[in-house]
């Protein structure tokens, strides 16, 4: 009989760790499922995030590695060959560019670190914009609104990367990199749901001003991504 119990109590204790949605009988035995599934949910939505984040970096590392070598006629002493070398590294080499220099300007010392900290810069910026937009949107639409949170927590992790990259500790940029990488995702994953609600002039607006968002936000990733890589190419070391 003591036997019997105890094999009943050990069938009971299994059943608590069953998924209540794969298993119809222990269901109503485990109090309260809801709380573990949504933990479930969130380690399962962290680590696909970092898992694209991280094939991300990878494509971005890949292409850098596979570029034409600098010209050797460019000053490596000048801002603007700092730039461009840091820019080269990108997936929008041009855009990258004329964007920095039109925010930052070619006047005093540049290296690396600073290309980095006004990329980042000029992706919140652009962030701000779009964000302005998309509060003055009054539509219903479902991907609309998941749309502006999206944004809200891109622009909350490079607000994070802005203080790192002024900090630039080896720590710091590795994890400005971690959210750099996880912005570019939620700004992929907002002009997702944009290309599903259809084509109307305010919205190809959007889209139009998300893409820029993106592609500024990509370059950044990309400069802090192969930082090391852009200090041994203009024979620099790290500060």
């Amino acid at each position: 009989m003591g036997a019997h119990m105890e094999s009943i109590n050990i069938f009971k204790g299994y059943g608590k760790v069953v998924n209540p949605k794969n298993d119809d009988y222990h269901h109503q035995q485990i109090p309260n499922p809801y709380p573990r599934t949504r933990r479930l949910f969130a380690i399962s939505a962290l680590l696909l995030l970092t898992l694209l984040i991280g094939l991300l970096i990878g494509a971005l590392i890949h292409e850098s590695t596979t570029e034409p070598p600098e010209s050797p006629s460019l000053d490596s002493n000048s801002a603007q060959s700092v730039v461009r070398a840091a820019c080269n590294v990108t997936r929008y080499p041009d855009s990258c560019f004329a964007s920095i220099i039109t925010a930052a300007g070619l006047n005093g010392s540049f290296d690396p670190g600073s290309v980095l900290k006004v990329s980042v810069e000029v992706s919140v910026a652009e962030l701000s914009k779009l964000m302005t937009q998309l509060k003055a949107m009054n539509s219903g639409e479902s991907a609309l609104r998941d749309c502006r949170e999206l944004v809200e927590e891109a622009m909350s992790r490079l607000g994070e990367s802005e203080r790192a990259v002024a900090d630039a500790t080896e720590a710091k940029m590795k994890d400005a990199q971690t959210w750099i990488g996880a912005a570019v995702t939620y700004l992929g994953t907002c002009l997702e749901g944009l290309e599903e609600v259809g084509s109307t002039a305010l919205l190809d607006e959007v889209k139009e001003k998300m893409n820029k968002s993106k592609e500024y936000t990509s370059n950044s990733l990309a400069i802090v991504a192969n930082f090391h890589a852009i200090l041994d190419k203009l024979h620099m070391v790290p500060h």
